[in-house]
């Protein structure tokens, strides 16, 4: 395979830096993804209705999450400071362009998830044959 298909030469990847890497540090992870879509998909959502839309994150996980994206500019936090206390969250232009990132990810897994598959399956028997 032709390396530079992976990371063109003026774009070196070290310890220190590397595009892909850092990328996929923005905006991927367990977690990121699907914050992305579900707050794409409701437009804008309050945290208790994205709790209750990803039930297998732990509030605390949730809450460091949403401030990572924050931070890097990809959902604006707008909080109301009223009682009961009211804050909500939404895509900002950069959180929205990440799409298609998104959707060239969805479009090349779709494309070779069944090859993953059948390696990892072989990988895995070949490994029980090893024991």
């Amino acid at each position: 395979m032709d390396k530079n298909l992976l990371m063109p030469e003026s774009e070196p990847c070290n310890v220190d830096a590397c595009a892909v890497r850092d990328t996929l540090l923005i905006i991927g992870g367990k977690w990121k993804s699907i914050i992305m879509h579900t707050v794409h998909n409701q437009g804008t959502i309050r945290f208790n209705q994205l709790k209750k839309s990803l039930p297998d994150i732990s509030q605390k996980m949730l809450t460091q999450q949403l401030r990572e994206l924050e931070r890097d500019g990809l959902i604006k936090r707008v909080d109301y400071e009223e009682m009961p206390p009211r804050v909500e969250y939404s895509l900002t232009a950069l959180g929205i362009s990440a799409g298609s990132v998104y959707k060239t990810i969805n479009i090349w897994q779709k494309e070779h998830l069944e090859t993953i598959n059948n390696n990892r399956k072989n990988y895995d028997d070949w490994m029980t044959d090893q024991v």
